[in-house]
């Protein structure tokens, strides 16, 4: 029995446009809830939410009963951390801050079983094999592993070219928030040149045959990342759709009693 289908790493390799949320309430009640909207796929993150192993587990959990696709980000590109979350079960990675393409290469070590990378062998043991019940695992894992880098950063971008070069890598995010930030635009990302970088970036991407992928809560910058070729499109985030609608609700009644 071979390692299960990757669905969604067919989807990119296909030129297939996906559209995903972001899963920062860190619950697998919340997780499970988010699988029934119908998202193509969901990220877990791992960066800026108040994850663990365990709880992004249970999310995985949850979400394997759902259609959407669990991609799992890891807060950082650290060797360890990649190995527990693909031992975990998760078939998509979505590492942050890739600067460089020595970054690049090592990852896709990371996610590579040997003798042409550095994942441990100890699947036998893991939920990723069914705890020993997929026998060919081993020789089977690694076409159906995605990894998909974070390029985020003025450095990022400048070493982009080298970055596409990477075979292994599937697909390329370009993260606004941080590039903005970078670029000295903080809270910024709409502004003209940081669109400018992302879209020529989104473009390259595309041109280089990987998939790009983008973050965009705002409609008009979704409809230019998809124009410049975005195939991965997350297009909001579980946190900020209970706030707002909970800010929404408040207000609504509070002010009736203005």
């Amino acid at each position: 029995m071979p390692a299960p289908f990757n669905a969604f790493k067919q989807a990119l390799k296909q030129g297939d446009t996906v559209f995903g949320c972001w899963l920062g309430l860190a619950d697998s009640y919340s997780a499970e809830l988010m699988g029934t909207a119908g998202f193509d796929w969901l990220v877990i993150d791992g960066e800026h939410a108040p994850n663990d192993l365990r709880s992004i587990l249970a999310q995985l959990q949850v979400l394997e009963a759902s259609d959407s696709h669990p991609v799992v980000r890891v807060p950082v590109g650290e060797t360890h951390l990649i190995k527990q979350m693909l031992d975990a079960g998760a078939q998509t990675l979505l590492v942050p801050m890739v600067d460089n393409v020595d970054q690049a290469r090592q990852l896709v070590r990371d996610v590579t079983y040997p003798p042409h990378g550095d994942r441990g062998v100890g699947y036998a043991l893991t939920r990723a094999a069914r705890f020993s019940q997929i026998a060919d695992y081993g020789t089977t894992a690694d076409d159906e592993i995605c990894l998909l880098v974070q390029v985020e950063s003025v450095k990022g971008l400048e070493n982009l070219d080298d970055i596409l070069e990477v075979d292994g890598i599937d697909g390329v995010f370009i993260g606004p928030a941080d590039l903005a930030a970078d670029m000295g635009y903080m809270g910024n990302a709409l502004h003209p040149e940081v669109q400018d970088a992302i879209m020529t970036a989104l473009h390259k991407i595309h041109a280089a045959g990987k998939a790009p992928g983008i973050l965009s809560t705002h409609d008009d910058m979704t409809r230019d990342a998809l124009e410049a070729g975005a195939q991965f499109v997350a297009v909001g985030a579980d946190v900020l759709l209970l706030s707002h609608a909970a800010q929404a609700l408040a207000g609504k009644w509070r002010d009736t009693l203005k």
